[in-house]
Protein backbone atom coordinates (compact mmCIF):
# COMPACT_ATOMS: atom_id res chain seq x y z
CA UNK A 1 0.00 0.00 0.00
CA UNK A 2 2.85 2.33 0.91
CA UNK A 3 4.43 1.89 -2.54
CA UNK A 4 1.03 2.25 -4.23
CA UNK A 5 0.47 5.65 -2.56
CA UNK A 6 3.97 6.79 -3.51
CA UNK A 7 3.38 5.68 -7.08
CA UNK A 8 0.07 7.53 -7.19
CA UNK A 9 1.74 10.72 -5.92
CA UNK A 10 4.45 10.39 -8.57
CA UNK A 11 1.82 9.97 -11.26
CA UNK A 12 -0.02 13.07 -10.04
CA UNK A 13 3.22 15.07 -9.99
CA UNK A 14 4.04 13.97 -13.51
CA UNK A 15 0.48 14.74 -14.62
CA UNK A 16 0.51 18.29 -13.26
CA UNK A 17 4.06 18.85 -14.49
CA UNK A 18 2.92 17.79 -17.95
CA UNK A 19 -0.07 20.13 -17.73
CA UNK A 20 2.20 22.97 -16.68
CA UNK A 21 4.62 22.16 -19.49
CA UNK A 22 1.78 22.07 -22.03
CA UNK A 23 0.39 25.32 -20.62
CA UNK A 24 3.79 27.00 -20.91
CA UNK A 25 4.18 25.64 -24.42
CA UNK A 26 0.71 26.90 -25.35
CA UNK A 27 1.47 30.28 -23.77
CA UNK A 28 4.66 30.58 -25.81
CA UNK A 29 2.84 29.52 -28.98
CA UNK A 30 0.06 32.05 -28.33
CA UNK A 31 2.60 34.77 -27.65
CA UNK A 32 4.52 34.02 -30.83
CA UNK A 33 1.32 33.77 -32.86
CA UNK A 34 0.37 37.28 -31.70
CA UNK A 35 3.70 38.76 -32.75
CA UNK A 36 3.62 40.32 -36.21
CA UNK A 37 5.63 39.08 -39.13
CA UNK A 38 8.16 41.72 -40.21
CA UNK A 39 9.32 42.46 -43.75
CA UNK A 40 12.06 45.07 -43.96
CA UNK A 41 12.83 46.17 -47.52
CA UNK A 42 16.04 48.14 -48.05
CA UNK A 43 16.60 49.78 -51.43
CA UNK A 44 20.11 50.69 -52.59
CA UNK A 45 21.02 54.23 -53.78
CA UNK A 46 17.31 55.06 -54.06
CA UNK A 47 17.03 58.84 -53.78
CA UNK A 48 14.24 60.65 -51.96
CA UNK A 49 13.16 62.32 -55.23
CA UNK A 50 13.17 58.97 -57.04
CA UNK A 51 9.83 58.18 -55.37
CA UNK A 52 6.80 59.87 -56.90
CA UNK A 53 4.96 60.20 -53.58
CA UNK A 54 7.97 61.87 -51.96
CA UNK A 55 8.61 64.08 -54.99
CA UNK A 56 4.97 65.17 -54.82
CA UNK A 57 5.31 65.85 -51.09
CA UNK A 58 8.24 68.23 -51.59
CA UNK A 59 7.41 69.87 -54.93
CA UNK A 60 3.64 69.53 -55.33
CA UNK A 61 4.15 68.08 -58.81
CA UNK A 62 1.52 65.54 -59.88
CA UNK A 63 2.99 62.04 -60.44
CA UNK A 64 1.64 62.01 -64.00
CA UNK A 65 4.11 64.78 -64.86
CA UNK A 66 7.12 62.84 -63.58
CA UNK A 67 9.52 60.58 -65.47
CA UNK A 68 10.11 57.83 -62.90
CA UNK A 69 7.16 55.58 -62.00
CA UNK A 70 6.64 54.16 -58.50
CA UNK A 71 2.93 53.23 -58.14
CA UNK A 72 3.52 50.43 -55.64
CA UNK A 73 5.83 52.38 -53.35
CA UNK A 74 3.32 55.22 -53.59
CA UNK A 75 0.62 52.73 -52.54
CA UNK A 76 2.77 51.85 -49.55
CA UNK A 77 2.84 55.56 -48.66
CA UNK A 78 -0.95 55.81 -49.02
CA UNK A 79 -1.54 52.72 -46.86
CA UNK A 80 1.08 53.53 -44.22
CA UNK A 81 2.83 56.28 -42.31
CA UNK A 82 5.82 57.94 -43.98
CA UNK A 83 8.72 59.99 -42.64
CA UNK A 84 9.70 63.19 -44.43
CA UNK A 85 12.94 63.65 -42.46
CA UNK A 86 14.35 60.14 -42.17
CA UNK A 87 18.14 59.94 -42.31
CA UNK A 88 20.51 57.23 -43.46
CA UNK A 89 24.27 57.54 -43.75
CA UNK A 90 25.99 58.91 -46.83
CA UNK A 91 26.96 55.42 -48.08
CA UNK A 92 25.51 51.93 -47.94
CA UNK A 93 27.72 49.87 -45.60
CA UNK A 94 27.59 52.43 -42.76
CA UNK A 95 23.79 52.48 -42.98
CA UNK A 96 23.61 48.69 -43.08
CA UNK A 97 25.86 48.50 -40.03
CA UNK A 98 23.56 50.89 -38.16
CA UNK A 99 20.42 48.97 -39.13
CA UNK A 100 21.94 45.62 -38.10
CA UNK A 101 23.24 46.86 -34.72
CA UNK A 102 21.20 49.93 -33.75
CA UNK A 103 24.42 51.92 -33.35
CA UNK A 104 25.93 54.86 -35.20
CA UNK A 105 28.28 53.43 -37.78
CA UNK A 106 31.24 55.53 -36.62
CA UNK A 107 31.18 53.69 -33.29
CA UNK A 108 31.64 50.44 -35.22
CA UNK A 109 34.40 51.85 -37.43
CA UNK A 110 32.15 51.59 -40.49
CA UNK A 111 33.08 54.91 -42.03
CA UNK A 112 32.64 54.09 -45.72
CA UNK A 113 31.64 51.46 -48.28
CA UNK A 114 34.30 49.90 -50.48
CA UNK A 115 35.00 47.40 -53.21
CA UNK A 116 37.31 44.57 -52.03
CA UNK A 117 40.24 45.99 -50.07
CA UNK A 118 43.22 44.54 -48.19
CA UNK A 119 42.54 43.78 -44.53
CA UNK A 120 44.60 42.00 -41.88
CA UNK A 121 42.25 39.05 -42.31
CA UNK A 122 42.44 38.64 -46.06
CA UNK A 123 46.17 39.42 -46.22
CA UNK A 124 46.86 36.92 -43.44
CA UNK A 125 48.85 39.51 -41.48
CA UNK A 126 49.24 40.11 -37.77
CA UNK A 127 46.85 42.72 -36.42
CA UNK A 128 48.63 45.75 -34.89
CA UNK A 129 47.73 46.70 -31.36
CA UNK A 130 44.56 48.77 -31.26
CA UNK A 131 43.34 47.65 -34.69
CA UNK A 132 40.64 45.17 -35.73
CA UNK A 133 41.30 42.17 -37.95
CA UNK A 134 38.85 43.47 -40.57
CA UNK A 135 40.18 47.04 -40.68
CA UNK A 136 41.28 47.95 -44.20
CA UNK A 137 44.88 49.02 -44.75
CA UNK A 138 43.75 52.10 -46.68
CA UNK A 139 41.05 53.40 -48.95
CA UNK A 140 41.54 56.26 -51.37
CA UNK A 141 40.33 57.55 -54.70
CA UNK A 142 42.58 58.71 -57.57
CA UNK A 143 42.30 62.43 -56.78
CA UNK A 144 44.83 64.55 -58.68
CA UNK A 145 44.55 67.91 -56.91
CA UNK A 146 46.52 68.76 -53.75
CA UNK A 147 45.04 67.31 -50.59
CA UNK A 148 45.52 68.85 -47.16
CA UNK A 149 44.21 65.72 -45.45
CA UNK A 150 44.90 62.02 -45.66
CA UNK A 151 42.04 59.57 -45.23
CA UNK A 152 41.07 57.69 -42.14
CA UNK A 153 40.40 53.99 -42.53
CA UNK A 154 37.30 51.84 -42.17
CA UNK A 155 36.21 48.59 -40.64
CA UNK A 156 34.73 46.10 -43.11
CA UNK A 157 32.96 43.51 -40.93
CA UNK A 158 30.52 43.47 -38.01
CA UNK A 159 31.98 41.39 -35.14
CA UNK A 160 30.21 38.09 -34.55
CA UNK A 161 31.93 36.99 -31.35
CA UNK A 162 34.34 34.59 -33.06
CA UNK A 163 37.74 33.93 -31.49
CA UNK A 164 39.25 36.29 -34.06
CA UNK A 165 37.12 39.13 -32.65
CA UNK A 166 38.95 39.11 -29.30
CA UNK A 167 35.85 39.76 -27.23
CA UNK A 168 34.04 41.94 -29.75
CA UNK A 169 30.47 40.94 -30.54
CA UNK A 170 27.42 42.84 -31.70
CA UNK A 171 23.88 41.68 -31.00
CA UNK A 172 22.28 41.80 -34.43
CA UNK A 173 18.64 42.62 -34.98
CA UNK A 174 18.04 38.99 -36.01
CA UNK A 175 19.66 37.74 -32.79
CA UNK A 176 17.58 40.17 -30.75
CA UNK A 177 14.38 38.88 -32.40
CA UNK A 178 15.07 35.53 -30.78
CA UNK A 179 11.52 34.13 -31.14
CA UNK A 180 11.50 34.82 -34.89
CA UNK A 181 12.53 32.85 -37.95
CA UNK A 182 14.83 35.45 -39.48
CA UNK A 183 16.01 35.28 -43.09
CA UNK A 184 18.17 37.49 -45.24
CA UNK A 185 18.14 37.98 -48.98
CA UNK A 186 20.21 40.25 -51.22
CA UNK A 187 23.10 42.60 -50.58
CA UNK A 188 25.13 42.05 -47.38
CA UNK A 189 28.34 44.16 -47.68
CA UNK A 190 29.11 43.82 -43.96
CA UNK A 191 31.31 40.72 -43.97
CA UNK A 192 34.87 41.76 -44.65
CA UNK A 193 34.60 41.18 -48.42
CA UNK A 194 33.57 37.56 -48.05
CA UNK A 195 35.29 36.61 -44.78
CA UNK A 196 33.99 33.29 -43.50
CA UNK A 197 32.24 33.65 -40.15
CA UNK A 198 30.92 37.17 -40.85
CA UNK A 199 28.05 36.50 -43.22
CA UNK A 200 24.24 36.54 -42.67
CA UNK A 201 24.12 33.10 -41.07
CA UNK A 202 26.67 34.26 -38.49
CA UNK A 203 24.40 37.16 -37.49
CA UNK A 204 21.29 35.06 -36.81
CA UNK A 205 19.78 34.87 -40.31
CA UNK A 206 18.86 31.98 -42.54
CA UNK A 207 20.51 33.12 -45.81
CA UNK A 208 18.21 32.65 -48.79
CA UNK A 209 20.39 34.26 -51.46
CA UNK A 210 23.10 36.81 -50.69
CA UNK A 211 26.29 38.39 -51.91
CA UNK A 212 28.84 40.17 -49.71
CA UNK A 213 29.69 43.01 -52.06
CA UNK A 214 28.71 46.57 -52.83
CA UNK A 215 27.16 45.86 -56.22
CA UNK A 216 26.22 43.05 -58.55
CA UNK A 217 25.52 42.46 -62.19
CA UNK A 218 21.80 42.19 -62.92
CA UNK A 219 22.32 39.57 -65.61
CA UNK A 220 24.48 36.44 -65.34
CA UNK A 221 25.29 37.05 -61.69
CA UNK A 222 24.96 33.51 -60.32
CA UNK A 223 28.45 32.28 -61.18
CA UNK A 224 30.06 35.19 -59.36
CA UNK A 225 27.85 34.80 -56.29
CA UNK A 226 28.62 31.08 -56.06
CA UNK A 227 32.35 31.46 -56.73
CA UNK A 228 34.42 29.39 -54.29
CA UNK A 229 37.82 30.28 -55.76
CA UNK A 230 40.23 32.71 -54.16
CA UNK A 231 40.94 35.25 -56.88
CA UNK A 232 40.76 38.46 -54.84
CA UNK A 233 42.77 37.38 -51.80
CA UNK A 234 45.27 34.61 -52.62
CA UNK A 235 47.15 35.07 -49.33
CA UNK A 236 44.43 33.27 -47.36
CA UNK A 237 43.07 29.76 -47.84
CA UNK A 238 39.92 29.48 -49.97
CA UNK A 239 38.05 27.96 -47.03
CA UNK A 240 38.55 31.24 -45.12
CA UNK A 241 36.29 33.03 -47.61
CA UNK A 242 32.56 32.81 -48.27
CA UNK A 243 31.35 35.39 -50.76
CA UNK A 244 27.71 34.38 -51.24
CA UNK A 245 25.12 32.04 -52.69
CA UNK A 246 22.56 32.62 -55.43
CA UNK A 247 19.96 30.47 -53.67
CA UNK A 248 17.30 28.38 -55.34
CA UNK A 249 16.67 28.46 -59.07
CA UNK A 250 13.82 30.71 -60.22
CA UNK A 251 14.35 30.78 -64.01
CA UNK A 252 14.43 34.57 -63.82
CA UNK A 253 17.13 36.28 -65.86
CA UNK A 254 17.04 39.65 -64.08
CA UNK A 255 18.44 39.91 -60.54
CA UNK A 256 15.68 42.05 -59.00
CA UNK A 257 13.05 39.62 -60.33
CA UNK A 258 14.99 36.57 -59.11
CA UNK A 259 15.40 37.85 -55.56
CA UNK A 260 11.74 38.82 -55.45
CA UNK A 261 10.60 35.32 -56.40
CA UNK A 262 12.83 33.83 -53.70
CA UNK A 263 11.42 36.29 -51.16
CA UNK A 264 7.83 35.45 -52.15
CA UNK A 265 8.54 31.72 -51.76
CA UNK A 266 9.89 32.33 -48.28
CA UNK A 267 6.81 34.35 -47.29
CA UNK A 268 4.51 31.61 -48.61
CA UNK A 269 6.36 28.90 -46.68
CA UNK A 270 6.51 30.82 -43.40
CA UNK A 271 2.88 31.91 -43.59
CA UNK A 272 1.95 28.26 -43.10
CA UNK A 273 3.75 28.20 -39.73
CA UNK A 274 1.26 29.60 -37.24
CA UNK A 275 3.28 29.44 -34.03
CA UNK A 276 6.47 31.24 -35.11
CA UNK A 277 6.54 34.66 -36.80
CA UNK A 278 9.08 35.52 -39.47
CA UNK A 279 11.44 38.40 -40.09
CA UNK A 280 12.50 38.89 -43.70
CA UNK A 281 15.31 41.35 -44.37
CA UNK A 282 15.08 41.96 -48.11
CA UNK A 283 18.15 43.96 -49.11
CA UNK A 284 17.90 44.92 -52.78
CA UNK A 285 20.86 45.65 -55.04
CA UNK A 286 18.58 47.91 -57.06
CA UNK A 287 19.31 50.60 -58.05
CA UNK A 288 23.05 50.41 -57.43
CA UNK A 289 25.40 50.31 -60.41
CA UNK A 290 26.00 48.74 -62.88
CA UNK A 291 23.02 50.37 -64.56
CA UNK A 292 21.26 47.51 -66.32
CA UNK A 293 17.54 47.47 -67.01
CA UNK A 294 15.11 45.08 -68.65
CA UNK A 295 15.08 45.89 -72.39
CA UNK A 296 11.31 46.18 -72.67
CA UNK A 297 11.17 48.66 -69.78
CA UNK A 298 14.15 50.64 -71.01
CA UNK A 299 12.38 50.95 -74.37
CA UNK A 300 9.22 52.17 -72.64
CA UNK A 301 11.06 54.97 -70.83
CA UNK A 302 13.02 55.93 -73.93
CA UNK A 303 9.77 56.92 -75.60
CA UNK A 304 8.13 58.54 -72.56
CA UNK A 305 7.11 62.12 -73.35
CA UNK A 306 7.87 63.73 -69.97
CA UNK A 307 11.47 62.58 -69.96
CA UNK A 308 13.62 65.14 -68.18
CA UNK A 309 11.35 66.20 -65.33
CA UNK A 310 13.59 67.41 -62.47
CA UNK A 311 16.62 66.29 -64.45
CA UNK A 312 15.36 62.69 -64.54
CA UNK A 313 16.09 61.50 -68.05
CA UNK A 314 17.96 58.18 -67.96
CA UNK A 315 15.66 55.40 -69.25
CA UNK A 316 17.90 52.64 -67.85
CA UNK A 317 17.85 54.17 -64.37
CA UNK A 318 14.08 54.65 -64.63
CA UNK A 319 13.63 51.01 -65.64
CA UNK A 320 15.60 49.84 -62.61
CA UNK A 321 13.33 51.89 -60.36
CA UNK A 322 10.36 50.30 -62.11
CA UNK A 323 11.72 46.82 -61.31
CA UNK A 324 12.29 47.76 -57.67
CA UNK A 325 8.77 49.16 -57.46
CA UNK A 326 7.33 46.02 -59.05
CA UNK A 327 9.10 43.95 -56.39
CA UNK A 328 7.54 46.00 -53.59
CA UNK A 329 4.13 45.58 -55.21
CA UNK A 330 4.56 41.81 -55.46
CA UNK A 331 5.32 41.58 -51.74
CA UNK A 332 2.32 43.74 -50.79
CA UNK A 333 0.08 41.61 -52.99
CA UNK A 334 1.48 38.35 -51.58
CA UNK A 335 0.79 39.18 -47.93
CA UNK A 336 -2.72 40.25 -48.91
CA UNK A 337 -3.27 37.04 -50.90
CA UNK A 338 -2.06 34.90 -47.99
CA UNK A 339 -4.34 36.65 -45.51
CA UNK A 340 -1.49 37.87 -43.30
CA UNK A 341 -1.71 41.57 -44.13
CA UNK A 342 -3.14 42.46 -40.70
CA UNK A 343 -0.35 40.64 -38.91
CA UNK A 344 2.59 41.79 -41.02
CA UNK A 345 4.60 44.97 -40.56
CA UNK A 346 6.25 46.17 -43.78
CA UNK A 347 9.02 48.77 -43.59
CA UNK A 348 10.61 50.32 -46.67
CA UNK A 349 13.79 52.43 -46.63
CA UNK A 350 16.78 53.41 -48.75
CA UNK A 351 20.40 53.04 -47.60
CA UNK A 352 21.53 56.52 -48.73
CA UNK A 353 20.62 59.33 -51.07
CA UNK A 354 20.55 58.90 -54.81
CA UNK A 355 23.73 59.12 -56.86
CA UNK A 356 23.44 62.68 -58.07
CA UNK A 357 24.57 63.12 -61.68
CA UNK A 358 25.86 66.60 -60.84
CA UNK A 359 28.14 65.20 -58.11
CA UNK A 360 29.43 61.99 -59.64
CA UNK A 361 32.43 62.27 -61.99
CA UNK A 362 30.72 60.32 -64.78
CA UNK A 363 27.46 62.35 -64.78
CA UNK A 364 25.40 59.18 -64.31
CA UNK A 365 22.59 58.62 -61.83
CA UNK A 366 19.63 60.72 -60.81
CA UNK A 367 18.90 64.26 -59.64
CA UNK A 368 17.96 64.96 -56.03
CA UNK A 369 16.80 68.54 -56.59
CA UNK A 370 15.62 70.49 -54.71
CA UNK A 371 17.79 68.74 -52.09
CA UNK A 372 21.51 69.49 -52.18
CA UNK A 373 24.08 66.87 -53.20
CA UNK A 374 23.75 63.12 -53.29
CA UNK A 375 25.37 59.86 -52.27
CA UNK A 376 28.72 60.44 -50.45
CA UNK A 377 27.58 63.89 -49.27
CA UNK A 378 26.30 64.72 -45.79
CA UNK A 379 24.02 67.34 -47.27
CA UNK A 380 20.31 66.46 -47.35
CA UNK A 381 20.46 64.95 -50.83
CA UNK A 382 23.00 62.41 -49.60
CA UNK A 383 21.40 61.33 -46.33
CA UNK A 384 17.66 62.10 -46.36
CA UNK A 385 15.78 59.02 -47.62
CA UNK A 386 12.29 57.54 -47.92
CA UNK A 387 11.06 55.60 -44.87
CA UNK A 388 7.57 54.07 -44.71
CA UNK A 389 5.83 51.84 -42.14
CA UNK A 390 2.73 49.83 -43.17
CA UNK A 391 0.78 47.54 -40.85
CA UNK A 392 -2.89 47.25 -41.71
CA UNK A 393 -5.13 48.14 -38.79
CA UNK A 394 -2.17 49.08 -36.56
CA UNK A 395 -0.45 51.94 -38.41
CA UNK A 396 -2.34 55.01 -39.59
CA UNK A 397 -2.86 55.30 -43.33
CA UNK A 398 -1.73 58.24 -45.42
CA UNK A 399 0.00 60.07 -42.57
CA UNK A 400 3.35 61.87 -42.55
CA UNK A 401 5.80 62.30 -39.69
CA UNK A 402 7.93 65.43 -40.06
CA UNK A 403 10.17 64.71 -37.04
CA UNK A 404 13.87 63.98 -37.83
CA UNK A 405 14.74 60.28 -37.23
CA UNK A 406 17.63 58.09 -38.36
CA UNK A 407 18.62 54.58 -39.38
CA UNK A 408 19.71 53.55 -35.86
CA UNK A 409 16.00 53.72 -34.95
CA UNK A 410 15.03 50.77 -37.17
CA UNK A 411 16.44 48.18 -34.74
CA UNK A 412 14.49 49.24 -31.62
CA UNK A 413 11.39 49.92 -33.74
CA UNK A 414 11.25 46.35 -35.00
CA UNK A 415 11.83 45.01 -31.50
CA UNK A 416 9.07 47.24 -30.15
CA UNK A 417 6.62 46.17 -32.86
CA UNK A 418 7.45 42.54 -32.06
CA UNK A 419 6.51 42.99 -28.40
CA UNK A 420 9.99 43.04 -26.90
CA UNK A 421 11.09 45.52 -24.26
CA UNK A 422 13.02 47.68 -26.70
CA UNK A 423 14.05 50.25 -24.10
CA UNK A 424 15.74 47.61 -21.95
CA UNK A 425 17.59 46.12 -24.93
CA UNK A 426 18.67 49.60 -26.06
CA UNK A 427 19.98 50.42 -22.58
CA UNK A 428 21.66 47.05 -22.01
CA UNK A 429 23.47 47.09 -25.35
CA UNK A 430 24.14 50.85 -25.40
CA UNK A 431 22.33 51.37 -28.69
CA UNK A 432 21.81 54.77 -30.29
CA UNK A 433 18.37 54.15 -31.72
CA UNK A 434 14.95 54.80 -30.30
CA UNK A 435 11.66 53.13 -31.25
CA UNK A 436 9.53 54.90 -33.83
CA UNK A 437 6.44 52.83 -33.07
CA UNK A 438 4.90 55.32 -30.58
CA UNK A 439 5.28 58.18 -33.04
CA UNK A 440 3.27 56.31 -35.66
CA UNK A 441 0.15 57.13 -33.63
CA UNK A 442 1.46 60.53 -32.49
CA UNK A 443 2.72 61.87 -35.81
CA UNK A 444 3.29 65.41 -34.54
CA UNK A 445 5.15 64.06 -31.48
CA UNK A 446 2.83 66.04 -29.20
CA UNK A 447 3.37 63.52 -26.40
CA UNK A 448 7.14 63.57 -26.85
CA UNK A 449 6.83 59.97 -28.03
CA UNK A 450 10.24 60.21 -29.70
CA UNK A 451 12.80 61.96 -27.53
CA UNK A 452 16.00 61.81 -29.58
CA UNK A 453 16.95 65.25 -30.88
CA UNK A 454 20.57 64.78 -31.98
CA UNK A 455 21.91 62.79 -34.95
CA UNK A 456 25.51 62.24 -36.14
CA UNK A 457 27.42 61.43 -39.36
CA UNK A 458 31.11 60.83 -39.97
CA UNK A 459 32.93 60.41 -43.30
CA UNK A 460 36.75 60.76 -43.04
CA UNK A 461 37.62 60.49 -46.74
CA UNK A 462 38.70 62.57 -49.69
CA UNK A 463 36.36 61.34 -52.41
CA UNK A 464 36.33 61.61 -56.17
CA UNK A 465 32.69 62.72 -56.03
CA UNK A 466 32.40 66.47 -56.51
CA UNK A 467 31.53 68.64 -53.55
CA UNK A 468 28.06 70.22 -53.76
CA UNK A 469 29.68 73.46 -52.52
CA UNK A 470 32.55 73.77 -55.00
CA UNK A 471 33.77 72.16 -58.26
CA UNK A 472 36.39 70.00 -56.54
CA UNK A 473 36.63 66.55 -54.96
CA UNK A 474 34.91 66.09 -51.62
CA UNK A 475 37.07 66.48 -48.53
CA UNK A 476 36.36 64.61 -45.26
CA UNK A 477 33.10 65.71 -43.64
CA UNK A 478 31.23 65.08 -40.40
CA UNK A 479 27.87 66.46 -39.36
CA UNK A 480 25.48 66.90 -36.47
CA UNK A 481 21.81 67.70 -36.50
CA UNK A 482 20.40 69.02 -33.24
CA UNK A 483 16.80 70.14 -33.24
CA UNK A 484 16.14 72.32 -36.27
CA UNK A 485 19.81 72.97 -37.04
CA UNK A 486 22.45 70.97 -38.88
CA UNK A 487 26.17 71.75 -38.83
CA UNK A 488 28.45 70.25 -41.46
CA UNK A 489 32.12 70.27 -40.52
CA UNK A 490 34.42 70.12 -43.53
CA UNK A 491 37.71 68.88 -42.06
CA UNK A 492 39.47 71.25 -44.47
CA UNK A 493 38.39 73.84 -41.91
CA UNK A 494 35.03 75.12 -43.14
CA UNK A 495 31.54 75.12 -41.59
CA UNK A 496 28.05 75.01 -43.06
CA UNK A 497 25.18 75.74 -40.67
CA UNK A 498 21.55 75.43 -41.76
CA UNK A 499 18.14 75.69 -40.17
CA UNK A 500 16.77 72.57 -41.83
CA UNK A 501 13.18 73.23 -40.77
CA UNK A 502 13.20 76.58 -42.55
CA UNK A 503 15.83 75.80 -45.19
CA UNK A 504 15.68 72.07 -46.06
CA UNK A 505 17.47 72.68 -49.35
CA UNK A 506 20.52 74.18 -47.59
CA UNK A 507 20.72 77.48 -49.43
CA UNK A 508 21.44 79.86 -46.55
CA UNK A 509 24.66 79.23 -44.57
CA UNK A 510 24.15 80.79 -41.12
CA UNK A 511 27.68 80.66 -39.69
CA UNK A 512 28.23 84.43 -39.96
CA UNK A 513 25.05 85.36 -38.15
CA UNK A 514 25.21 82.48 -35.65
CA UNK A 515 28.87 82.07 -34.59
CA UNK A 516 27.93 81.02 -31.05
CA UNK A 517 25.61 78.25 -32.25
CA UNK A 518 28.27 77.13 -34.74
CA UNK A 519 30.86 76.83 -31.97
CA UNK A 520 28.45 75.07 -29.64
CA UNK A 521 27.42 72.46 -32.22
CA UNK A 522 30.99 71.97 -33.42
CA UNK A 523 32.20 71.31 -29.89
CA UNK A 524 29.37 68.85 -29.32
CA UNK A 525 30.17 67.06 -32.59
CA UNK A 526 33.87 66.80 -31.83
CA UNK A 527 33.20 65.67 -28.26
CA UNK A 528 30.98 62.91 -29.61
CA UNK A 529 33.63 61.87 -32.15
CA UNK A 530 36.33 61.86 -29.51
CA UNK A 531 34.24 59.70 -27.21
CA UNK A 532 32.85 57.28 -29.81
CA UNK A 533 35.09 57.07 -32.88
CA UNK A 534 38.59 55.65 -32.64
CA UNK A 535 41.41 57.88 -33.84
CA UNK A 536 42.33 55.54 -36.71
CA UNK A 537 38.93 56.31 -38.23
CA UNK A 538 39.66 60.07 -38.28
CA UNK A 539 41.34 61.90 -41.17
CA UNK A 540 44.84 63.24 -40.59
CA UNK A 541 46.87 66.20 -41.77
CA UNK A 542 48.85 65.36 -44.90
CA UNK A 543 52.51 65.88 -43.98
CA UNK A 544 53.34 66.27 -47.70
CA UNK A 545 50.72 68.92 -48.32
CA UNK A 546 51.94 71.96 -50.26
CA UNK A 547 49.64 74.96 -49.62
CA UNK A 548 51.07 76.74 -52.66
CA UNK A 549 49.51 74.10 -54.91
CA UNK A 550 46.08 74.41 -53.30
CA UNK A 551 43.33 75.06 -55.89
CA UNK A 552 40.66 76.10 -53.41
CA UNK A 553 40.06 79.78 -52.70
CA UNK A 554 40.26 79.39 -48.93
CA UNK A 555 43.31 78.12 -47.02
CA UNK A 556 43.32 74.92 -44.99
CA UNK A 557 42.66 75.45 -41.27
CA UNK A 558 43.39 72.71 -38.74
CA UNK A 559 40.38 72.74 -36.42
CA UNK A 560 40.63 69.18 -35.10
CA UNK A 561 44.14 68.31 -33.87
CA UNK A 562 43.45 69.81 -30.47
CA UNK A 563 40.54 67.37 -30.07
CA UNK A 564 42.36 64.16 -31.00
CA UNK A 565 45.67 64.86 -29.29
CA UNK A 566 44.58 63.14 -26.10
CA UNK A 567 42.77 60.16 -27.65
Amino acid sequence: MKYLKLGSICLLVLFFAGCESNANKKSTEDKNASRPNIIFILADDYGIMDCQAYANKFTGTHPDEMFYETPNIDKLVVEGTSFSQAYANQLCSPTRASILTGKYSGRLGFTTAMPPRATYYNQNEEVPNGYYIHDVFEHKDPIKIEQALTNGISNSAIPTGSELDEGRDELSIAEALKDYHSSFIGKWHLGGFGAKGYQPKDQGFEPLAWFDAGGSKYYNWRKVWNDRTNKNFPKVAPEALEIGSSGKETNKKYLTDDLTVQALRFIEDRAKVKDKPFFLYFSHFAIHTPYQGKPEEVSYFESKVNKGWNGHDDPVYASMIKSLDRSVGAILEKIKELGIEENTLVVFMSDNGGIDAEVTPNNKGTNNDPFLGGKACVTEGGIRVPLVFKWKGKVQEGKWVDIPVDCTDIYPSLLDAAGYNAKDIVAKNKLDGESLIPILSDVKNENNSYTKTTHYWHYPFNVIYNSPFEPYALTPHSAIREGDYKLIFDWYGRFHLYNIEEDPYEKNNLITENPELTDKMFNKLMSWLKLNVDKRYWPKINESYNPKKEVRDTPFIDRFSSFNSNI
